[in-house]
């Protein structure tokens, strides 16, 4: 019996690194992609207080009432009667069922209600006021 040698060689092995790379760029890609942002209308609204806000869905629709009285809807602007069709075209496309109403603070409340029960009659199951606590202010 005769046992033979095995000669080291001088080569050594290493780990491919090429696919965790791939992949670390695919799911960085994937995160991209998959992550909504959300992106107020630039307008200057003071917004009124609360001392019982919560935080809202990121998904929900956003309807904007500047001082002016001015109605966005989608970053649009729209009158007051369109609102309903407005929230009933982004709910068909499959937006959340929530609504979110940005206003001023110095905007009349029978404006506020209107655009509220328009919101409301396009099908909106949650309709909510934004706070100044929301968006960041104390």
């Amino acid at each position: 019996m005769s046992l033979r040698l095995r000669k080291k060689s001088d080569e050594t092995q290493g780990i491919d690194i090429s696919p965790l790379i791939d992949m670390v760029f695919i799911l960085l890609i994937f995160f991209m992609v998959s992550t909504t942002f959300v992106k107020d209308l630039d307008l200057d609204i003071d917004r009124p207080s609360a001392s019982t806000a919560k935080p809202s869905s990121a998904q929900a629709i956003r309807v904007f009432i500047d001082k002016q009285g001015n109605t966005f809807v989608d970053g649009q602007p729209v009158r007051i009667w369109v609102v309903q069709s407005r929230v009933r075209e982004l709910l068909a496309a499959g937006a959340s069922k929530s609504v979110l109403v940005v206003t001023d603070d110095g905007v009349p409340a029978g404006k506020l209600v209107e655009v509220v029960d328009q919101a409301r009659l396009g099908g909106a199951t949650d309709v909510g006021v934004a706070t100044q606590a929301e968006a960041g202010g104390v």
